[in-house]
């Protein structure tokens, strides 16, 4: 008997963006109807204040009153919402948590970092294979997740405070980039990469998430998935020495994400050598789409619509 179809919406409130995903699913496989995104920089705001102030506050509610409104119209059956890194390191984030819960009717749902990778990775295997052991990666705004999977299930877990939008914050990183402030960087990557401690090694990665699927569609309109270190060498190269304008020209990529393709070429150019691997395999999937997939097996809490 062929499992009924649900309609349902999931929404990410991340470092970077926050995201909406309706889909279709049968509780295995899913048919995105919505993919919708809106550039919030939270990571970097809060590296820069330690808080989410006033203005990033309205934003994230308005954003996600925009966001139900979709859901409601699309017919969603259920309407989950959660925050990740950007959240969890902000000062005063359970004062927002409890404010987004009286405007939602609900509670928004302040992920772990490990919860966080569980849904990566669930997400991620819809156009992956495991096989075997991998490593599961991903990069934000505000933080990396780094896990040891075997069998579609995480077995070791670490997150480090290493995001794009807290580099650009902590350093000052623009295109161009001079060899001062390039060294500076790398530093900080070097430094915050020691913090894999006992991560074992696998013969192979997959990565997640909006930066890194940045990174792959400026370098492979052919759709090839398969991220080479050496490709990762050509952005780094490119990405610091060209204007944000010419960054968006040459790759054919938005503003926002132009900004985000140095940092994020080099955090896993640096990862990829730390963990002495000559690539990544790039889904077109992740966390929403792994939240969504637990939403429809009833393990997760929605939110009114």
């Amino acid at each position: 008997m062929q499992s009924m179809l649900r309609t349902l919406a999931t929404v990410d409130i991340g470092s970077n963006t926050a995201h909406m995903l309706i889909a279709r699913t049968d509780g295995k496989k899913l048919s995105r109807s919505v993919n919708r995104s809106e550039w919030l920089a939270l990571g970097q705001v809060v590296q820069e204040e330690g808080r989410l102030p006033e203005a990033s506050i309205r934003t994230i509610l308005s954003t996600i009153g925009r966001f139900r409104a979709a859901a409601a119209e699309a017919k969603a059956e259920a309407f989950y919402v959660f925050a990740t890194e950007a959240m969890r390191a902000a000062d005063n984030h359970e004062a927002v948590m409890r404010l987004l819960e009286k405007e939602l009717g609900a509670a928004v749902d302040l992920v772990t970092p490990r919860r966080e990778a569980e849904y990566g990775l669930r997400g991620a295997l819809l156009d992956t294979q495991a096989g075997g052991p991998i490593l599961y990666l991903e990069l934000g705004g505000g933080s990396l997740q780094v896990a040891n999977a075997e069998e579609a299930a995480i077995t070791q877990e670490v997150s480090l405070p290493l995001g794009t939008g807290r580099l650009i914050a902590a350093t000052g990183l623009a295109s161009p980039c001079g060899p001062e402030l390039f060294d500076r960087v790398d530093r900080q990557i070097q430094e915050r990469l020691l913090g894999l401690g006992s991560i074992v090694r696998a013969p192979r990665a997959i990565a997640s998430g909006g930066v890194a699927r940045g990174v792959w569609r400026a370098l492979h309109p052919d759709g090839g998935r398969y991220l080479a270190i050496e490709e990762l060498d050509y952005i780094v190269w490119a990405t610091r020495r060209l204007t944000a304008s010419q960054i968006v020209r040459r790759f054919h990529v938005k503003e926002k994400r132009a900004a985000t393709l140095l940092p994020g070429a080099l955090v896993y150019r640096s990862l990829l050598l730390a963990l002495g691997l000559g690539g990544m395999t790039v889904s077109e999937y992740g966390v929403r789409e792994g939240a969504l997939l637990e939403l429809a097996a009833g393990r997760l809490q929605p939110c009114l619509l």
